[in-house]
């Protein structure tokens, strides 16, 4: 009988029950893509990953990611938390950075002496910009609720998302997907996940409010995004919404669902491109074997 070690890890948490929740598998390279796609529906987290060998490969180490609706090319903490499992428990500690093969390419993980992991993303593509009027019905708010200073975008460092300003944190927390209008919507775009954010906060020391919806990929609203959170850095860089062609900066997610994440944000441009880097931490929740 196979079996596969596997582990449980909150990643974008300051502490244990909050982030996102991750499921890592190791030496899951003679599973089948469909038995990996059953294994992430039973789990139901917003993704699984599986490594496929503890043995690197030129390097790096070859890793899939699943949500519960299918295979992704790329997802902000599920990279983030299968490289803190290849650091801390395949070597065992002894690298400060990680590369992960993706199906998006290799995405770089770094680790600091506090314990955050910081991974570099693609720079980012601007996509279709599109009408307040439009994508207000599909998040039921009102058009007046959305920031007209600054364009609704799709932006992809990796994994495309609508990037949508709101106006404050009411209109945030009032934010719902009517999915009649979404899926009809989504039919005809590249992007399919929808990114919300205003800049007042739950918390006074974090400079960002953020939420996201993917039922595109079985996952209604998810609470913490690194793949969202990265293309949201490089819009606030494009559109200087902060004025200023870098930041740095703490953005919050998964209050409106109980479960706080803290993504830090790292972006700049410079010589016609904008590096992107997301950071966070991953915390151990539990270890187990798959039968």
């Amino acid at each position: 009988m196979t079996r596969h070690t596997f582990y449980i890890l909150d990643v974008f948490g300051e502490k244990k029950f909050q982030g996102n929740q991750l499921a890592v598998f190791r030496n899951a390279g003679d599973l089948p893509g469909e038995t990996m796609q059953q294994i992430a529906r039973e789990i139901n987290f917003s993704e699984t990953t599986f490594i496929l060998s503890d043995k690197p490969t030129r390097g790096a180490y070859d890793v899939r990611i699943f949500t519960p609706g299918e295979e992704v090319p790329f997802a902000g903490h599920p990279t983030l938390g299968t490289a803190y499992i290849i650091q801390n428990e395949i070597l065992q500690g002894k690298a400060e950075k990680v590369i992960l093969n993706l199906k998006v390419g290799q995405i770089p993980v770094t680790f600091t002496q506090e314990g955050y992991g910081w991974m570099q993303q693609l720079a980012p593509t601007f996509g279709q910009e599109h009408q307040p009027e439009i994508l207000a019905p599909i998040l039921g708010l009102d058009v007046n609720e959305i920031d007209d200073r600054f364009t609704i975008q799709e932006v992809f460092t990796g994994l495309p998302f609508f990037i949508i300003p709101l106006k404050n944190l009411a209109a945030l927390k009032k934010a719902r997907i009517d999915k009649p209008r979404y899926f009809d919507f989504i039919k005809d775009t590249v992007a399919k996940g929808m990114l919300v954010f205003c800049s007042e906060t739950h918390e006074p020391h974090n400079d960002l409010s953020v939420r996201v919806f993917v039922d595109c990929y079985g996952v209604p609203e998810d609470p913490a995004t690194g793949s969202g959170n990265g293309c949201l850095a490089g819009y606030l860089v494009k559109h200087r919404y902060f004025r200023k062609e870098s930041i740095d900066l703490r953005s919050e997610q998964g209050y409106e669902i109980g479960r706080p994440s803290l993504l830090l944000l790292k972006a700049e441009e410079k010589d016609a491109r904008i590096n992107i880097s997301v950071g966070g931490r991953s915390i151990l929740v539990a270890r187990g074997e798959f039968v």
